[in-house]
């Protein structure tokens, strides 16, 4: 059976974003903050995709910033909007990512890092979190300037890794990420991160572990 190719989020999927809390915490005073500035981070991102024009994920990412500050009644300076992007860039991997992508590529699938983020971030990111060269490629949807969960997106990968998009899978930890690859004509699979609630108007994927390496046994087992 022909092995499909494995293109895997970043953000929260492979990368823990808890690793914000502190600073949040000493921003915003509540660590809690965090969860609601990366969900006003997609909600613009989306909207912005849905409407248009197109803005760079890290468009959102200030905007979200400046958002969820005014619902706090605080101004984030230049500094400390920087000090958290300086964070998000070294976020360190879920303990389970780099023991479960090694056994998919000895299994001998094909893997692509595959985020929202523009290319520098995401360079970043998985080199400073160590995985980098687990991938054969990075890839970001910045490339089509489409943002996922835009069908665009994900054709485009496919495109760049050079197979059909029925010849991809797409692992990631956000129900909506998920939705935008089976929507495109890919596989997916989704991990369940503590704290992810799954959408149950969303069609499920045939792939669904509690965490990396539950997804990647699952898939061994399914595409090998």
């Amino acid at each position: 059976m022909k092995r499909r190719v494995l293109l895997f989020d970043v953000n929260e999927t492979l990368l823990d974003l808890a690793a914000l809390d502190v600073h949040f915490e000493r921003v915003f005073g509540d660590k809690h903050a965090r969860r609601e500035w990366f969900a006003t981070m997609l909600r613009s991102a989306f909207l912005l995709t849905i409407t248009g024009p197109y803005r760079p994920f890290g468009d959102h990412f200030r905007e979200a910033l400046r958002q969820t500050a005014a619902r706090h009644g605080i101004i984030v300076s230049a500094d400390d909007a920087q000090r958290i992007l300086s964070a998000v860039r070294r976020m360190p991997a879920h303990p389970d990512v780099r023991p479960a992508l090694e056994r998919l590529r000895d299994a001998g699938f094909r893997l692509a890092a595959f985020t929202n983020s523009t290319h520098e971030v995401e360079d970043a990111q998985l080199e400073n979190a160590g995985i980098r060269d687990i991938f054969e490629v990075a890839l970001s949807a910045d490339d089509a300037k489409r943002l996922k969960p835009a069908k665009e997106a994900y054709e485009r990968a496919a495109k760049l890794v050079g197979v059909p998009i029925a010849d991809v899978r797409l692992i990631a930890a956000h129900d909506w990420d998920v939705a935008g690859a089976l929507r495109a004509g890919a596989s997916a699979a989704f991990v369940a991160r503590p704290g992810t609630i799954w959408n149950e108007l969303v069609e499920r994927p045939d792939v669904w572990g509690v965490d990396l390496d539950d997804v990647a046994e699952q898939i061994i087992a399914r595409d090998s």
